[in-house]
This record gives C-alpha cells, structure tokens and sequence, in this order.
C-alpha cells in the first residue's frame, strides 16, 4: 500500500522537545491475576512505576497515560506524589498500540507549546534504562522516529524488523504476519518509539487492521515514514532491558535482574553483600557505607541502613530507620520501627510499629516491642512482651516480662523510669508507672503505681509440705494402676 504522506529530504533540525505516552491499557491476561499487570510490584514499585521514573530527566513536557483495564486502580497509583502531574486517556475498547496513542493524543494540549516529538513507552517493561531512553531521543533529531530494536536468540512472537539496501529500516512485521524469510529474522521491535509529532498525527490515521491479529498496529508507522521518503533511526540496546513482563515467569526473571542491579549499585558503594543472589533491596532503600548484609536479608520500602551496621541471616526490616552501628541478628524482624546508633536486636527479635531503640538499648531472642521506646542502654534480654511503654535509660527488663497493655477494648500505656530492674515473669498492668531506680522481684504483678526507689513483691506465700511429692507420686502409682487392671477386665 502505498503512504498519502508528503514526501520530505531530512533537514537539520533543533533539539527537541517531548510528551510522553506510556500504554498501560492492557488487561495482561496471561498473568492470571486479579491485579492489572502494570501494577505487580518488583523490588518495592509499581511496574508502570519504574517506567514513569525515567521521564523527569527527559526534561517531558507533559505525561500521558493511557488506561484500560483496572482503570481506577491505576488512577489511584498516579494520584500519588510524585506522578499526581500524569494525565490520563482512557482506552475503552483495547483495539491495539496504535488506537491507544490514538486515544492520547487529543489529551495532549496543541498550540504554540506543542512540543515537537512524542515519546512512546509501555508500562510493563521496567527494566529499560535512562541511558538507552537518551539515546532514542537522540536518534529522533532530524527524522520522523527512532525506535528501540534488539536480537535475540529466539524472536518467537515478536514484531521483525526488515531492514533495505541501505539497512535503514523499512517496516515490521508481526510474528503472525510473517513469511518464512521473515521468521528467520532475530532483530526485533523493542516497542519503545520517538515519533515527530506532525507526522505521527497525519501517519496514525493511515493505519489499518490489515494483519492476523485485526488490530490497529503502531509498527505501521515505520512502514508510512519509509514509503514518504522519512527518515528512521534504529537505536540497538541490550536484549534485556526491553524485555516486556507478560506472565509471573517473566516477572520474576526481571525482578532478579532489577535486583541484581540494586545490589551492585550498594556494592560499588562500599556495602558488603555476603551472597548478592540471595539479597533483596528493594529500590527505595539506603545504605551507609561498611555495613554488612548476610544472605537472606530483605530491606523493603523506605528502610534507611546508617554506616557500619551488621544485618545477620533472616532480618526482614519494612520502613524502618537504622542508625550507624547497630547490630540485628538473625531473624529479626521489624516494621515502621528506629534503632537508634549502637542498638542490637535479636535474635529472633520482632519490633512492631512505633517501636524504637535509643542508642546501645538491646533487645534479644523472641522479645517482641510494639508502640514501645526503649531508652539508652536498656535491654530486654529475651521472651518478653512490651507493648505501649516508655521505657527510659539503663533499665533491664527480665526474662518472661510481659505489659499488660490492652482489657480488650483500650490501649493503655506502661512507663519504667530510668535505671528501674525488672525481674523474670513479671507482669506490668496498664496503665502503670514504675518509678527511677524501683526493684521489682521476680514474679510479681504489677497493678498499681510504684515510687522511685522501692521494692514490689507480689507473689502468692510459698508453702512447703514435707512428703507431699512422695505421696502424690505413690497416688498417681495406684491410679495408672487400677486403669491397667480395668483395661484387663479384672
């Protein structure tokens, strides 16, 4: 077929300027989930998130994205800072790439600010890279578009890309409207474009559904520039960074190389990663130089590590703050929770929101914090329970303590003043408030107030019965007995 578009000789052309589309219309169906595709989450964001950062440094007038299935669940992503700017086009019916830029378009404002290129991007491909996005856009200056392409072993079900004499390329063909020649081809389209404004209004209305698939492609573009006489430009990036998230074999082969990526990035920054593979940082997270990571960390969402921490085998931080110096062993975990410098958690520790860890406090095996500040230097050794407390300096809380802090409608809070002694198996009922530098035996319950300096007993009186262990054991003889002679019918 031949293009009604002018016939035009490339001339110099000034630095452009930029909208964007990104396509996140599609319902993914091959992910078999009831979450849009674009929003399956690879190391801590969002898949169409990790496609929207790579617009600020493009200098983008205005972003568009295109949504289709799930719509509001998109919208609601967007509506977060920092995409609250994106504006939006609704693809109703999915009738294909081109109808999608279609549906943008007329979004995009137009007058003496138009910007002069459109940049074309997917929502589901987070691996590409700011370096290659540059150069597509370089590659656009002076021509009609340039586009991603790449080769790969197997092209299976991919747009080829055909090449003329003067290896300019020429059109695409989709993998079902290919001829053997064709399919043998192993340069394919990457789907990531810059397209001259002006031309791509006249061009998409020359699109047609003429191929297997009845859809309205943009891969005909390059056909209608290559038929004006128009120039394209062919920008060839590594296999990897184009490839499109289509099902969960997909997703988790690009989280690892995202992961992969994090972690070299912290390297390279002086964190010692002792087995990268079995690492996971997600993208938000900091981490100071000279800490140490064991295998089977997770540091997820807006996790800060300070400089040389030692994270041991198992900790699992979310939103949480680390200052320098501290040391988490194995299996620690904790959410929305601050250690402060020189704190040490663990093992098996677990520190609930609202928690924190003044500097040197410690918390040891199988304590559990919630809402609770434990103060500088204090330590809560092992199996303990504090919830809703504010615990101040140099106070050792022991084995077994546990705060009563809820009577199964309200919160209530526990306070240990400074330098207070906690004995194993005690129990604080809150509200309560032990006063600096107060004892509490061992195996009391406290239930009210207690003053600076005292000592709390609160135990039942221990008595002793001389013989009663002997006695009981010859009862309990006699009973398994005659249950044996029952069991015989005797």
């Amino acid at each position: 077929m031949s293009s009604h578009l002018e016939k035009q000789s490339p001339a110099p052309a000034p630095p452009i300027t930029l909208d964007a589309v990104v396509l996140a219309a599609g319902q993914g169906t091959r992910m078999r989930s009831a979450t849009a595709k674009v929003l399956h989450v690879l190391c801590g964001k969002p898949m169409l998130a990790w496609t929207l950062q790579l617009l600020p440094p493009l200098a983008i007038q205005r972003t568009v994205v295109v949504l289709g299935h799930q719509a509001d669940a998109v919208l609601a992503l967007l509506g977060q800072k920092p995409w609250a700017g994106v504006l939006t086009a609704l693809q109703a019916e999915q009738r294909g790439t081109a109808d999608a830029v279609r549906t943008a378009l007329p979004v995009l404002p137009t007058g003496p600010d138009t910007a002069s290129h459109v940049l074309i991007l997917y929502g589901d491909t987070p691996l590409l890279t700011q370096d290659s996005l540059q150069k597509l856009v370089r590659g656009a200056v002076g021509n009609a578009l340039s586009l991603l392409v790449t080769t790969v072993a197997d092209p299976t079900g991919y747009g080829r890309i055909v090449r003329g004499r003067d290896q300019a390329p020429v059109r695409i063909v989709e993998d079902r409207d290919c001829t053997a020649q064709e399919r043998a081809l192993g340069e394919i389209n990457a789907g990531m474009y810059v397209v001259a404004r002006e031309f791509l209004q006249r061009a998409l209305s020359q699109v047609t559904t003429q191929n297997a698939q009845k859809e309205l492609y943009l891969t005909d573009l390059v056909r209608l520039a290559a038929e004006a006489g128009l120039g394209v430009e062919a920008i060839s990036v590594p296999a990897d960074e184009v490839l499109g998230v289509n099902d969960r074999c997909d997703l988790s082969v690009a989280e690892d190389i995202l992961r992969q990526r994090i972690n070299r990035s912290h390297q390279r920054a002086g964190v010692t990663l002792r087995d990268p593979r079995r690492t996971y940082v997600d993208a938000g997270v900091t981490i100071g130089a000279d800490s140490e990571l064991h295998p089977g960390v997770m540091l997820q969402g807006n996790t800060r590590i300070g400089a040389g921490c030692v994270l041991e085998t198992g900790v699992v931080l979310r939103d949480c703050t680390v200052g320098d110096g501290v040391m988490l062993k194995a299996y620690t975990v904790a959410t929305e929770a601050t250690f402060l410098a020189g704190a040490a958690a663990g093992p098996f520790a677990h520190l609930r929101p609202g928690s924190v860890l003044d500097e040197q406090a410690k918390v040891g095996n199988f304590v559990e914090l919630k809402k609770t500040r434990l103060g500088r230097g204090s330590k809560a050794s092992h199996l303990s329970y504090l919830g809703d407390a504010v615990i101040g300096a140099n106070v050792n809380v022991g084995c077994g303590t546990i705060t009563c802090n809820y009577d199964g409608v309200h919160k209530y809070q526990t306070v240990l003043e400074d330098e207070v002694f906690v004995g194993s198996d005690s129990q604080l009922v809150a509200p309560v408030r032990i006063g600096r530098g107060a004892v509490i035996a061992a195996g009391s319950t406290v239930t009210q107030d207690v003053p600076a300096d005292a000592l709390v007993l609160s135990r039942t009186p221990q008595m002793n019965r001389p013989g009663g262990a002997l006695r009981y054991r010859e009862k309990r003889a006699a009973k398994q007995a005659a249950e044996k002679d029952n069991a015989r019918g005797l």
